[in-house]
């Protein structure tokens, strides 16, 4: 009892917040649904990806049952879940928010690189990024890296540090998928020009090279999906810098090389970055 009272004042803390909170049971994890919400049977509730008509008094339909409204919060049927939670999750769409969940040290060193800084919150082996707009959730985008924003829940771990900035075009790239095309056999084709004049406006020539190394490793850290992996990775390049006039022929170069001993064909390659020019809207 002395557990319950807390984590449902933080709770309504949320809700006054416009933050959807739900309660986490063992594991961190939703509670299952109840009998008559079993399997969906209800129908599922209205803002889920397919509508229903539950309007299930209990915290089923794990983040679609997260809720504002303070009546639902504090309801019998809650206080029973809450009695038997150990923390709070919220709905990061919900809020208009999108985290991102770094899971260890590589994962946050990578960000600090690739993506800019916005509010941080510390979690028990990594670091949450949160920033302001939504978009599509998707677990394992790269190695230690989850994105939760719609149809999706975080832990609450507290209000973070730092100035929350905007979802840039970065975090955006890690959920694209690559387009299909047809593979070509391979033959040589002239690596494209770069997108600038190799002068950055807003980053340093630290800042680029660093990112430019950091994507490397990641193309030939790929132990599967190599197509995919270079596809995101020229796709979260571009969105960093492809606008900004810094990026070079030896930076492109260097990007293909990598994909190339991964066994990516020069065709391949090229598709794969006209492809994510042409995702951007390049």
């Amino acid at each position: 009892m002395t557990q319950q009272i807390p984590i449902r004042r933080v709770a309504l803390s949320l809700a006054a917040a416009g933050v959807p909170p739900l309660p986490l049971r063992a594991g961190k994890v939703p509670f299952g649904n109840c009998r008559a919400c079993k399997g969906n049977a209800c129908g599922g509730r209205p803002n889920m990806k397919t509508p229903g008509p539950c309007r299930c008094p209990a915290p089923c339909h794990a983040w679609a049952a997260a809720t504002t409204d303070p009546a639902v919060i504090v309801s019998p049927p809650w206080a029973a879940a809450w009695r038997g939670a150990v923390c709070v999750g919220y709905h990061p769409g919900g809020a208009g928010l999108t985290v991102v969940d770094l899971d260890d040290a590589d994962a946050i060193a990578w960000a600090r690189i690739a993506l800019p800084a916005t509010r941080t919150v510390p979690t028990t082996r990594g670091e949450h990024w949160i920033y302001r707009g939504t978009m599509t959730s998707r677990n394992a985008v790269r190695p230690g890296v989850d994105i939760k924003s719609t149809m999706s829940y975080a832990r609450w771990l507290g209000p973070g540090t730092g100035t929350m900035t905007a979802l840039p075009d970065a975090v955006r790239a890690l959920a694209v998928k690559e387009p299909s095309t047809a593979r070509p056999a391979p033959h040589a084709v002239a690596v494209p020009a770069g997108v600038g004049n190799g002068e950055c406006r807003h980053r340093t020539p630290t800042y680029l090279d660093h990112g430019i190394a950091m994507a490397e490793q990641r193309i030939t850290e790929a132990r599967n999906a190599v197509h995919t992996t270079v596809y995101r990775t020229f796709l979260a390049v571009l969105s960093t810098h492809g606008r900004c006039g810094c990026l070079t022929d030896a930076h492109v170069t260097r990007l293909f090389a990598a994909a190339q001993a991964k066994g990516e064909s020069p065709r391949h390659c090229t598709d794969a970055w006209t492809n994510a020019r042409t995702a951007l809207g390049m």
